[in-house]
């Protein structure tokens, strides 16, 4: 698969998480929030918490579950991404990371969604 097909899918799953939060009452706050430190795909806001998305699109689970990708490595980003966040906007309540998986393909320009699998707090 090439790059530009991995960030076709990335988008879409994006896309996809966006609209399962929305329904699941989440405010969309931000999507794609870049810094120096990093980036992070979707912030949110509910229940006074707000909540640094990254998500994960596959094909399928052959090469192991999408969130295994968010590694130790990548949650030192996230959080120095949260940091520069919080620094510059302000926010009185609590903070959690979540990553959620999506499985799905593109067939005739559209994307399918085989699954979505919302991971909380994977941060502690």
């Amino acid at each position: 698969m090439t790059n530009k097909h991995n960030k076709i899918l990335g988008n879409f799953g994006e896309d996809a998480v966006c609209d399962y939060l929305k329904d699941k009452g989440y405010k969309i706050v931000k999507r794609n929030f870049r810094c120096r430190q990093g980036e992070v795909d979707i912030i949110v806001e509910n229940n006074d918490c707000l909540i640094f998305v990254e998500v994960k699109t596959r094909k399928n689970s052959e090469f192991g579950e999408p969130a295994e990708a968010v590694d130790f490595r990548k949650i030192q980003k996230i959080t120095k991404v949260i940091q520069y966040y919080l620094m510059y906007n302000d926010w009185i309540g609590d903070v959690r990371v979540d990553v959620v998986e999506v499985i799905g393909n593109i067939k005739l320009g559209r994307f399918n969604v085989d699954s979505i699998n919302h991971i909380k707090n994977v941060v502690n």
